[in-house]
């Protein structure tokens, strides 16, 4: 089967995007499975209840997040009443919402797991994404053999660390958070798909999704700037990733990106 992955939607461009370009990607890549993730939909921070009804609409099976999830006050509330709707598993029990979706595929029945995970390297102390790994493949059911992982993590080094980790015991781990395109997309020795940071999609016209000049004066002067996504540059990024069903080993991955002309 197919799971198609598209990385950090950002801003009102990257909603744009995959509202106008996804569903007739899912039809030519001949998708079995779609995961998205939108902690970056509403503003460039987070996901209100209008962005996440027009998401919602869309042809998606799962989303993903990460750390910007909690930026706006509103998503608690969805993240409890939307189970296709996950938030990192290793926040500490007590958070809103959950971190693992079991969930059939509407072309073929076959059941997938997505599971969320954060990284510890440069970002908030947490539970360990290894440690929360192990806890929740051993919850799932024997009949789930697809499973994917986004790792949602600043250090390239600690999403290596997972992939190898999670090797043979995962479908794939793809990398999210840092929204630039890696060129490293592998299947690992035991059956698992890789890559580092599957990218964003929205304006690539920009410091990663954002206006250059309030980026440029945080790092000229070291004081808070609000940052406001860019307009330019409009790209979708994610990967293909073929799985064999039966084994939940993973058989290739490809990178996706499509660009807009300007």
């Amino acid at each position: 089967m197919r799971l198609l992955f598209v990385g950090d939607v950002v801003g009102k461009v990257g909603r744009r995007l995959v509202r106008e370009q996804l569903p007739k990607l899912v039809g030519e890549l001949a998708a079995d499975f779609v995961v998205v993730n939108v902690e970056n939909a509403a503003g460039g921070f987070g996901l209100t209840g209008e962005v996440w009804k027009e998401l919602a609409a869309l042809p998606v099976d799962v989303f993903t997040s990460g750390n910007h999830i909690w930026d706006k006050k509103e998503t608690a509330g969805i993240l409890d009443a939307e189970p296709r709707l996950l938030r990192p598993a290793n926040y500490p029990d007590g958070n809103p919402g959950r971190g693992v979706c079991v969930a059939r595929s509407r072309r073929t029945g076959v059941p997938v797991a997505v599971l969320n995970l954060q990284g510890l390297t440069f970002m908030t102390p947490m539970e360990s994404p290894f440690r929360t790994a192990d806890r929740l493949l051993a919850s799932l059911p024997a009949e789930v053999k697809v499973i994917l992982v986004d790792m949602h993590a600043e250090a390239t080094s600690e999403k290596q660390a997972m992939g190898w980790y999670l090797d043979g015991r995962v479908s794939a781990v793809v990398g999210t958070h840092t929204h630039v395109p890696t060129a490293d997309e592998t299947i690992l020795p035991q059956g698992t798909a890789y890559i580092t940071d599957v990218g964003m999609t929205g304006p690539y016209r920009g410091v990663i999704g954002f206006r250059p000049k309030e980026v440029l004066e945080r790092f000229l002067y070291a004081t808070p700037r609000s940052l406001e996504p860019a307009t330019q540059g409009a790209a979708l990024a994610g990967v293909l990733v073929e799985v064999d069903a039966s084994s939940g080993k993973a058989t290739s991955i490809v990178r996706v990106f499509r660009r807009e002309e300007e």
